[in-house]
């Protein structure tokens, strides 16, 4: 015993490659457990935030506590890599000084420029893509998803990083990405898509009674049906012709709860009745306020540019 301490003190005292990396890897082992207790704050900190933005009903507040939930996911990871990054840098500054010999500083430049060859290419490409994300603000943490190339590929952004980013699925699988991987990605706003079905009836009071009955019908919850059916409009176009509009939002990957349970419903209490109630199919469709109001802009842009040919 006595002979293998001498040996591990000889090793230690005497500059060689091996003594170097032997005394970063422990430097780094150190630095990375104390940037884990710094990230834990952050964590918690962040924790806190987003059980405030899943409260607050004010959407403007929920977007700002959302990115602020994902600056500090993103400073988790910065915090664990530079107090590693100082770490490592002192370490070889205190001890690969002394290793004089050139063959050991060969030896080690070598094994260092092998060990980045391999991996710190990869993380500066995720980096790089990670920041660019960030900064253009494709995305923030609770948002909900689907990432091009991949079509299959979707979910609620449960954290993100420069490094990667982490989905949920709503079937529960949890997804992780290399942000350089990430070509392109569609994200619903507010988690959530409107659906609106535009009902025909012939009798305003039998109609009314037809479609709550079928709303009762469908369930309710964050993964079902979000926010439930509710009637916009009731409008008599005719004597025997009345419009009804129904809208409700569902998270992505329920819409057909909307567009195909509610409408099968309606249809199967339509064909009980001794005399059919509806005109004609239900009509379905996407009722996005913010699509409707910027396709009313492109529409308005659209007949000024034609009236301006035609004079």
């Amino acid at each position: 015993m006595d002979m293998i301490w001498s040996e591990l003190q000889a090793f230690l005292r005497e500059p060689n490659i091996g003594r170097t990396v032997f005394i970063v890897a422990i430097a780094v082992f150190i630095a990375y457990w104390i940037g884990e207790l710094f990230a834990k704050v952050v964590i918690k900190i962040a924790q806190k935030i987003a059980v405030r933005a899943d409260q607050t009903t004010n959407e403007e507040r929920q977007l700002k506590l959302r990115r602020v939930e994902t600056y500090l996911g993103v400073t988790v990871a910065i915090i664990r890599a530079a107090v590693v990054g100082v770490g490592a840098y002192l370490a070889i500054k205190l001890f690969g000084s002394q290793a004089n010999a050139p063959a050991t500083a060969i030896g080690a430049s070598a094994f260092f420029i092998v060990l980045a060859g391999s991996t710190v290419g990869l993380i500066l490409r995720d980096i790089t893509a990670g920041t660019t994300m960030i900064v253009e603000r494709w995305f923030n943490v609770g948002d909900h998803i689907r990432v091009e190339p991949f079509l299959d590929v979707g979910g609620v952004v449960e954290r993100m990083t420069l490094r990667s980013t982490k989905l949920r699925s709503l079937n529960g699988e949890v997804i992780w990405l290399h942000n350089q991987y990430m070509q392109g990605v569609k994200v619903t706003p507010r988690g959530l898509r409107t659906i609106a079905v535009d009902i025909f009836v012939s009798s305003e009071e039998a109609g009314l009674k037809l479609v709550n009955r079928s709303i009762a019908a469908i369930p309710t919850g964050p993964l079902m049906l979000a926010r439930p059916l509710t009637i916009n409009t009731v409008e008599t176009w005719s004597n025997d012709l009345v419009h009804i509009e129904v809208s409700g939002q569902t998270a992505p990957g329920r819409e057909w709860l909307i567009e195909s349970f509610f409408v099968d419903s309606l249809k199967q209490l339509d064909e009980r009745r001794e005399t059919s109630l509806m005109v004609q199919q239900p009509l379905v469709r996407y009722a996005d306020p913010d699509a409707d109001r910027n396709f009313k802009r492109a529409v308005r842009v659209a007949k000024r540019e034609q009236a301006r040919t035609k004079k």
